[in-house]
């Protein structure tokens, strides 16, 4: 399983309640441009449209700029593929609970792209800080060990 991208971000703003993996319909030239990691997760989020997941505000750069239709948006927005079940859960939790769906990777598994996306609550300020204080300790005891 090889990872294309993370959303750095995910598990310091959101507190990831439930993970769900995904697929994602892409065109050719993006299939070329996400397996060479040209893209980026950061500030994406998934919205549930008509009982359909898309995927909104992902950024996926072109793989070779001349080669590329000329109506091409790199943030367009990309249908998600998940049993319907998964999309009436995850509509109603978000519904119930207040909660987010937000993409945490971007990974292939047995020849296809994959997007794993985490039902995630916001984390307060006072979360944040415990999570940075966790990460300094956590540095100071790898330095340690070395």
């Amino acid at each position: 399983m090889s990872v294309f991208a993370t959303n750095p971000r995910a598990h310091f703003d959101y507190q990831i309640l439930e993970t769900y993996e995904a697929g994602i319909v892409l065109s050719g030239y993006e299939v070329k441009a996400v397996k060479s990691s040209k893209v980026s997760l950061r500030g994406a989020y998934v919205k549930i449209i008509n009982n359909e997941p898309v995927l909104i505000g992902a950024l996926i750069s072109p793989y070779q700029a001349n080669n590329v239709p000329a109506d091409y948006d790199t943030q367009r927005t990309r249908k998600l593929l998940l049993k319907k079940k998964e999309v009436e859960h995850l509509f109603n939790k978000t519904v119930e609970m207040g909660a987010t769906l937000v993409p945490l990777k971007l990974f292939g598994k047995n020849g296809l792209i994959k997007l794993e996306i985490g039902l995630a609550r916001g984390k307060k300020k006072y979360d944040k800080r415990e999570t940075i204080k966790k990460r300094d300790v956590e540095k100071k005891i790898r330095r340690a060990v070395k």
